[in-house]
């Protein structure tokens, strides 16, 4: 048996040690599975490992990763591919696909982490925290080398569970110590018993805990204290109310706020907004109005109904006896001038008075309207704004009202107010309130045509700017604006016993009256004036409509021509004089012909008489005219059309673009862009219409321009438009796209245009007569070249 076991172990060892007659080298074994790839014997994908001398599945490549992962609970990527000796790229990829099917594993910045690792670290926090009390999540980030968010991300399902602790404002904190902080900010919220600022709060609370518990006490975040106050005041154990998030007011300082504030009003039938505001009340009138919805808001102070019946009650009084009140011996003492006028307004019997006196004046408007007398009643737009002021610096008066009666005659009593000035006692026929500036309204009067910037226009000047107007001039409609001497005359009419009453100044009252119903009569007639807008509004509309189609065909071909610009931006010189030449002429006639229509339009909208205009596309504007124009349009409008203003005199096409796109979309109209199936249909009608031209045009020194332009159209289909100092680099910029012979035609034909141009301006004195034979000459040659000319762009025009 021994012997036989020899025998084998010898024959094996011999069969170990035999070479093999057949061996197969690497390249050979690559070859060999690549074979069996093709033949899809092996189905299935093979990585490389780094050293390139083995093969992986990428089923084996997961199973090893999974293994690393579910060893040490997180891997770095780059970690495993060392280990696994594969590329990074497919550890990557196979990484992704394994976290994607696996729930408890994540990819976090090139780091493979499963739940069981948050486990455990939460387990090392939560023995942690007990220890120190509190943790901050920024530290435990800088340990974990994370992100202190994906840290609060894994804490947060862990809380109360694995964690004992509660996270808040980016801490953790024990319950033991959440608790104790609770307490102290429930028992410095009780003890509160005026409106605080929350923040001084949590900053005593702050400095408190740090006395307490010594050099080594918690930081406590001002977060955190709001975060336990909001749950008490949620949970009902803290009483008040919190603004802002920080503005807390007690419960028990409300109420006692309100107690004070319904005792003095129910005992006074008013209370002023000062004494509110000692009482912490920073907004009193909203405070009053929500609580007393039946009072009445002063300029100084709140009162009840009550008490307006009782003024209301002694002017019944005093109007049945004849006599005059100052309404201020009535109110309370701590009562203004203002307060006065505001609940003397709100009393029936002034109102009435008032109704009565308004009526009559309206009577007396329509029919000095009506009886051609309307320019004692003109008032021009300086005097109407120096009345406007003047009525808001009566509003802001401290004098006292006075009323009164009108007594010993049989027409019917009006009553009519007074005011007391500087302690005088003084009466008058009817009642009156003072005016307020809020009734004041502006209403502007006729404007007239070419007025000169920075003069003042007077009534006086409507006859002169009338004789010196042009035929084609807009009629302004002339606006009835009672003045103020018009109506105190009138008013002195309707109470003539001033005298008998004892009034000593009767101006005075007359014109505080005057100021009240001023303008209350200015608005009837601007509601009349209404009336006349139906009858232009179809002239508005076809204006509207005719500018549209104009402003289209015009803005379309001035992008056509702002394209051409782009062929000279490497020239700054030549740029600029041909921005600014297009500037000055089609630029200058659309922005001519836009004003012109806007301000017949706005003038047909303020109900003034147009006459109907001639042709608006052959209207010129000085600079100052369309300045004027500009200035006289409505609010942004104005600003728009004065940014156009501008944009001409500038030295861009863009910068007007840009103005008039915005004036256009602000006064209500659409400028259409220039598309390519457009450019091409007006280049070839601009075309055509240039070959017409240069074929007709006998005179040399027209023709240049023209057939410059053509060639431009020609040769880099763009339609230029160049004033004569750019004609000669114009011509230059066509010399590498025309054939020498031409380009010389065309030289030489500039060349001597010029020249001809030279000698007519060097014409002069007795040297007249010579020069006129060298032009003559000049212009012979020039003529004789004209043939030439037009057979090198009409030739290849119709080409």
């Amino acid at each position: 048996m021994d012997d036989e076991l020899l025998e084998l172990q010898r024959q094996f060892e011999f069969a170990q040690q035999a070479k093999s007659s057949i061996r197969l080298s690497e390249r050979n074994v690559v070859e060999l599975v690549q074979k069996l790839h093709e033949l899809q014997i092996i189905d299935f994908e093979l990585l490389h490992t780094v050293s390139g001398k083995e093969y992986i599945t990428p089923e084996q490549l997961r199973h090893e990763i999974a293994a690393e992962v579910k060893k040490l609970g997180r891997v770095s990527v780059i970690d495993l591919a060392d280990s696994t000796g594969v590329d990074l790229y497919h550890v990557e990829k196979q990484a992704q696909h394994l976290v994607s099917e696996d729930p408890a594993l994540m990819l976090i910045q090139g780091e493979i982490i499963s739940q069981s690792y948050w486990d455990s670290v939460a387990e090392e926090i939560n023995e942690r925290l007990q220890e120190c009390s509190q943790i901050a999540l920024a530290e435990l980030a800088a340990q974990l080398h994370v992100g202190s968010e994906l840290v609060a991300s894994v804490l947060e399902p862990r809380l109360g569970t694995m964690v004992k602790g509660r996270l808040e404002g980016g801490q953790l904190y024990t319950p033991a110590y959440v608790t104790r902080v609770s307490a102290m900010v429930r028992g410095a919220s009780r003890g509160i018993t005026v409106p605080t600022n929350l923040a001084v709060l949590w900053s005593n609370l702050q400095q408190l805990l740090q006395e307490m518990e010594g050099a080594t006490g918690i930081a406590v975040e001002g977060s955190f204290f709001q975060s336990l106050f909001n749950g008490l005041v949620k949970g009902g154990e803290v009483l008040g109310t919190l603004r802002a998030g920080v503005h807390w007011t007690p419960t028990v300082f409300a109420i006692a706020q309100k107690e004070c504030v319904d005792s003095f009003f129910s005992q006074n039938s008013f209370i002023s907004y000062d004494a509110l505001q000692k009482l912490g009340i920073s907004q009193p009138i909203q405070f009053l109005q929500s609580r007393y919805p039946e009072g009445i808001p002063l300029v100084t102070a709140f009162v009840h109904p009550s008490l307006t019946e009782m003024l209301d009650a002694a002017i019944e009084d005093t109007i049945e006896r004849g006599s005059w009140l100052d309404s201020l011996s009535v109110l309370p003492t701590s009562f203004g001038s203002q307060d006065a006028s505001k609940i003397l307004s709100l009393s029936p019997s002034v109102q009435s008075a008032l109704k009565d006196v308004y009526d009559r004046m309206e009577k007396e408007m329509e029919t000095f309207s009506h009886s051609g007398s309307s320019n004692i009643m003109l008032s021009d737009d300086s005097h109407l704004v120096k009345e406007v002021k003047a009525g808001q610096d009566l509003s802001k008066s401290s004098e006292p009202f006075e009323i009164g009666t009108e007594s010993g005659n049989n027409k019917r009593g009006t009553e009519k107010g007074s005011k007391k000035k500087k302690g005088k006692s003084s009466g008058a026929k009817t009642v009156s309130a003072e005016g307020d500036s809020e009734n004041e309204d502006y209403i502007p009067t006729k404007s007239k045509k070419n007025q000169k910037k920075g003069k003042d226009t007077s009534s006086s000047h409507v006859s002169d700017s009338r004789k010196g107007a042009k035929k084609d001039a807009i009629k302004t409609q002339e606006e009835i604006v009672p003045s103020e001497e018009w109506l105190m005359q009138k008013l002195a009419i309707l109470g003539s016993d001033f005298e008998e009453q004892g009034v000593d100044d009767p101006q005075t009252i007359l014109r505080h009256l005057a100021d009240y119903i001023r303008p209350m009569l200015i608005n009837y007639w601007k509601e009349k004036r209404k009336t006349l807008f139906t009858e232009n509004v179809e002239k508005m509309k076809r204006l509207l409509d005719n500018l549209q189609r104009k402003l289209d065909e015009s803005f379309l071909n001035m992008q056509l021509y702002e394209k051409a610009l782009d062929l000279f931006e490497d020239d700054q010189s030549t740029s600029v004089t041909l921005h600014r030449h297009l500037l000055r002429t089609i630029a200058t006639s659309i922005a001519d012909m836009l004003f012109h229509n806007l301000d017949v339009h706005n003038k047909l909208k303020n109900g003034t008489q147009v006459e109907d205009s001639q042709n608006s596309e052959s209207i010129s504007l000085s600079p100052g005219e369309r300045t004027a124009i500009a200035k006289s349009f409505p609010g942004s409008q104005s600003k728009r059309a004065l940014a156009v203003v501008e944009a001409l005199e500038g030295k861009r096409v863009e910068t007007f673009m840009t103005a008039l796109r915005d004036l256009a979309e602000e006064s209500g109209l659409l400028l259409k862009k220039l598309d390519k199936k457009l450019e091409r249909t007006l280049l070839h009608s601009y075309r055509k219409d240039l070959t017409s031209q240069v074929s007709a045009e006998t005179d040399p020194v027209s023709l240049l321009p023209k057939v410059v332009s053509l060639l431009y159209i020609q040769v880099h289909g763009r339609a230029l438009q160049a004033p004569g100092r750019a004609i000669s680099v114009a011509v230059t910029r066509l010399k590498d796209k025309l054939d020498d012979s031409a380009f010389k035609i065309l030289t030489d034909f500039q060349t001597a245009t010029v020249t001809l141009l030279a000698l007519v301006s060097a014409a002069t004195g007795d040297e007249q007569d010579c020069s006129a034979d060298r032009i003559s000459s000049k212009k012979e040659l020039l003529e004789s070249q004209i043939p030439a000319l037009k057979a090198l762009v009409l030739g290849s025009s119709q080409s």
